[in-house]
């Protein structure tokens, strides 16, 4: 199964405010500055996609993007997904209250969402142990139900020595390794996802 098309759908501020549930959803979640913007890029091949910026947290709305899939041969029937863009979490340069909102806002997404299946965790390959990356995978395993899975997905491998790269897989061997510089590991977290949104199709 390949991605072959996205497009972006729209954004909401709340899950009041999203889009009615009828496809199944991945959610992209990590700290302000992890690269997520560039990773949802590269993995639809399409450069603009997903706005990054220079600044971390601005990224403030749940964006939705309909993504079509298709069968290795390449012939239809066609299969469709959603993407879901979570604001990052982390160091924004924004008022605590307007923070207290997101966060309370994410919370109640992430718990409420019926369409939500997979949640992609991104993790700095250079900074794995952080706290709050910590205590959001804690958050995400106790509110997970049993037909989610979460992908932990560790970004910028580029920037580690091959020795430190190696002790980060072997500590994670079911994790996915991205370099969006080198474009390395965008086919297996592609797979990854497709394989757990349609594995009765494939």
């Amino acid at each position: 199964m390949r991605l072959i098309e996205a497009s972006f759908l729209t954004s909401a501020q709340s899950i009041q405010d999203s889009p009615s549930p009828d496809l199944a959803e991945v959610a992209f979640l990590g700290r302000s500055n992890v690269g997520k913007s560039s990773l949802l890029n590269s993995l639809t091949k399409r450069k603009s996609l997903a706005k990054s910026s220079s600044t971390p947290g601005k990224t403030q709305l749940i964006n939705y993007f309909d993504i079509k899939f298709k069968n290795d041969e390449g012939e239809p029937p066609y299969f469709y997904a959603r993407f879901v863009d979570l604001p990052g979490f982390g160091y924004a340069k924004v008022s605590k209250s307007l923070k207290k909102d997101w966060h309370r806002n994410l919370t109640e997404f992430l718990e409420k969402r019926p369409s939500l299946q997979i949640f992609v965790h991104l993790i700095d390959a250079r900074h794995t142990t952080l706290d709050i990356d910590k205590s959001v995978d804690e958050f995400l395993n106790h509110i997970k139900r049993g037909d989610q899975i979460i992908i932990n997905a560790f970004t910028k491998i580029d920037k580690l020595k091959q020795n430190d790269l190696g002790k980060l897989k072997r500590a994670n061997p079911d994790g996915i390794f991205i370099s969006n510089l080198k474009n390395k590991g965008m086919e297996q977290l592609e797979k990854k996802i497709s394989d757990y949104l349609f594995k009765s199709e494939s």
